[in-house]
């Protein structure tokens, strides 16, 4: 196991009591890098529109829905979650026969709501070779990519952790797109990346994570890539290398013994409160303590994380589930659906969450934990099931609030994983109002 490819670097970036206090964050506030990345001007934009459906999908992928004002910064919200609202990834997409959209590869700026379009494609001219796919596709593909530092500036060496989970938010928000607007969609992790980064012109500054398949084969012709590449833009401005992530990304490009899932996940939400909670969705910052939610809740939460995701490397990820307050069933620790240790562990989840006293009063702590190899998917996966937490705690009416930093080994020992990696943690419940 300590043999796999990003163990190395899950390993030298834990948590402990004592890393945190040793190490504390020291913001530079006079070289914050560029939250959102930018084409010029002189590249054409289509303004996503709410009538079209296909510019709706888009937008739901990372969209804005809000802003907060502070002395000196500003915030945005959007339809994903992202640790220290600093959202370390950009979206792409080739669109082939798709209304709203001429056939092209764009990139979604999230700034001005539009599709900024790189690079017209032909007949057979596409990005299908990158995917390993043969014909020319018809429908959307989607390209997810990380200007890693926006994370890096703020937890350092820990941010490719985040990246990952973001870039899993992302999936998670094509995967709610995909069941809103019944586009079947699979991911890719086998792509290949070095071959995208190179296409579109990105250095040391950005990289390509994933991507996904919302189309199907659209002429029986050979898919070629176009013959010439996209402008190299910087996405961050302000920088500074990462030795350790760089490695880790590269080390993490190569997939080794894959297990495909061909499964689809079987939701049955109402479509538009579904679509309201996908608009609505933010992250908790208080619960009501002394609310607990109610079996049929906790069951719902446990059967929407047990559905497949279809991708081309399922890596095994681990749920447990701390459950802290109930109206109707035992709490303790639960293993999907399976009590394995009976009491109340609120104060226990919380020390373990960097003694954040909010996790205390939730609900449910959910831990993520994992012994796969592959950790670039195993990550994004984790950040997935993340998404689907967020969203179906928002259609129970509950309250979700990801949670990126923990006592990585504590959490392990006292679930009983002492070699697995722990690669998230969620808390739900009632939100205060």
């Amino acid at each position: 196991m300590n043999n796999c490819l990003g163990r190395e670097y899950h390993e030298s970036t834990k948590h402990s009591w004592l890393s945190v206090r040793q190490h504390p964050n020291r913001l530079d506030w006079e070289n914050r890098p560029s939250p959102m990345k930018s084409y010029p001007r002189r590249y054409p934009r289509i303004r996503l529109e709410k009538e079209c459906p296909a510019h709706i999908f888009i937008y739901h992928i990372g969209g804005i829905t809000a802003k907060k004002s502070y002395p000196g910064v500003e915030y945005y919200l959007r339809t994903v979650p992202s640790a220290g609202a600093l959202y370390p990834n950009e979206l792409y997409f080739q669109a082939r026969g798709v209304e709203g959209f001429k056939d092209g590869i764009y990139h979604f700026e999230v700034g001005s709501s539009s599709a900024v379009l790189l690079r017209s494609i032909g007949k057979d001219e596409g990005l299908e070779p990158f995917l390993r796919l043969r014909h020319p596709m018809r429908g959307l593909l989607f390209f997810i990519s990380s200007p890693w530092y926006r994370s890096a500036w703020k937890y350092k060496d820990r941010a490719f952790r985040y990246t990952l989970l973001d870039a899993g938010h992302l999936l998670g928000a094509i995967e709610a797109g995909s069941y809103l607007y019944k586009h079947a969609y699979r991911i890719t992790y086998a792509a290949d990346l070095e071959g995208l980064n190179r296409f579109f012109g990105f250095r040391e500054r950005e990289f390509f994570l994933s991507s996904a398949i919302a189309a199907v084969p659209d002429t029986q012709g050979e898919a070629v890539v176009p013959d010439s590449g996209i402008e190299q833009v910087d996405p961050v401005g302000a920088f500074e290398a990462s030795p350790l992530i760089e490695r880790a990304y590269r080390e993490t490009m190569t997939l080794h013994g894959c297990r495909k899932e061909p499964g689809f996940p079987r939701f049955a939400f109402h479509k538009e409160a579904w679509r309201e909670v996908i608009v609505k969705r933010r992250s908790a910052r208080a619960f009501s303590a002394g609310k607990g939610v109610t079996r049929a809740q906790f069951q719902m939460l446990a059967e929407i994380l047990e559905q497949p995701i279809p991708s081309d490397c399922d890596e095994p990820v681990e749920i447990y589930a701390v459950l802290n307050r109930s109206t109707d069933m035992p709490i303790g620790i639960y293993s999907g659906k399976k009590l394995i240790r009976e009491g109340d562990f609120a104060k226990k989840a919380a020390y373990l969450c960097l003694e954040q006293s909010f996790v205390a009063d939730s609900a449910i702590t959910f831990f993520l934990l994992s012994g796969g190899c592959n950790y670039r998917a195993l990550c994004q996966k984790a950040g997935l099931l993340g998404h689907r937490v967020y969203l179906a705690s928002g259609y129970l009416g509950l309250g979700c609030s990801g949670i990126g930093a923990y006592y990585d080994d504590e959490v392990a020992d006292w679930l009983g994983r002492k070699d697995a990696m722990v690669l998230y943690a969620l808390a739900v419940g009632p939100e205060e109002r």
